[in-house]
């Protein structure tokens, strides 16, 4: 797991938070993940947003908490918790109940968790492509260089993960997301649900009768997907239903809800990729059921 060292922390004032905070985003999947996380287990938590679209996170005092610059960042009586999946397991055996990553599951469940953590660059390369306009979603050059001279450190040791995130916003500043990138990133997606389509035949939850942690997570990855214009009435009518099913709890509804601005950005988006041929369905070639 993912705990920073004191050491590592350049923003000390947060080493004196009592109490859960999260620091946060209402758009990033990720955010998303963990506030339902929060919501089911009734934890008592604090939120501290941090505004990802006006680039806040290349900040210094958020780099000085997190030097990848990625939200969620979970504080627990001063110690500091970075990725999201980490910060679900931790918080799990911090707040046994509910029980969301049931014993007998464990290990299936962090198999599964490992593999969904796998696609996050496929999930945001799909976002940037099809739910936010790259005028949007571009870093400026002042927030990488920013990231980029930031010397922090994850547990002692400096960190290869940084260099993942810029090159991710480096190559995007030249190309955006390619054809053949969305592509393969759909076919990622593609493939693991229709394995959720065969496990939903016989079970109401992606592990069987009870919500866990891997519902949480992949329907965050789901409600992106549809977002993005992914078809998954016609390519995957279980994976649909049970969408449907945790999209009617408020639990899960009330953490996933787009600003009316953004939702205005993307029905533009996408209609000029109707028009243009080029929309999700287009590039990844999925015809029609």
């Amino acid at each position: 797991m993912v705990q920073l060292l004191e050491s590592d922390i350049e923003t000390k004032e947060v080493l004196k938070w009592r109490g859960v905070h999260l620091i946060h985003f209402q758009g990033s999947a990720c955010s998303q993940k963990t506030r339902i996380f929060l919501n089911l287990k009734g934890i008592d938590w604090a939120p501290r947003p941090l505004n990802l679209a006006t680039q806040e996170n290349f900040k210094p005092w958020f780099l000085g908490i997190n030097p990848r610059g990625l939200v969620p960042v979970l504080v627990h009586d001063g110690v500091v918790h970075i990725e999201s999946n980490d910060i679900l397991q931790y918080l799990d055996e911090s707040f046994p109940e509910p029980n969301l990553i049931p014993a007998a599951l464990r290990d299936e469940i962090i198999a599964s968790l490992q593999e969904e953590d796998n696609l996050h660059l496929d999930l945001r390369a799909l976002t940037m492509r099809f739910v936010v306009p790259k005028f949007l979603a571009q870093k400026k050059p002042q927030s990488l260089a920013a990231m980029e001279s930031k010397a922090g450190t994850i547990k002692g040791q400096q960190d290869t993960q940084k260099a993942i995130e810029l090159n991710f916003w480096h190559d995007y500043a030249k190309q955006g997301i390619t054809d053949t990138g969305a592509r393969e990133s759909a076919r990622k997606f593609h493939a693991v649900y229709q394995r959720f389509e065969q496990q939903l035949a016989s079970q109401p939850y992606l592990c069987g009768s009870e919500i866990t942690l891997l519902d949480i997570a992949w329907f965050i990855y789901t409600h992106r997907l549809k977002e993005a214009g992914y078809p998954f009435a016609q390519q995957h009518p279980r994976v649909t239903t049970w969408y449907q099913g945790l999209l009617a709890k408020p639990e899960f509804a009330n953490e996933v809800q787009s600003p009316p601005p953004l939702k205005l950005i993307t029905a533009a988006l996408h209609l000029k990729q109707r028009l243009k041929k080029e929309t999700l369905c287009d590039v990844a070639g999925f015809e029609p059921k």
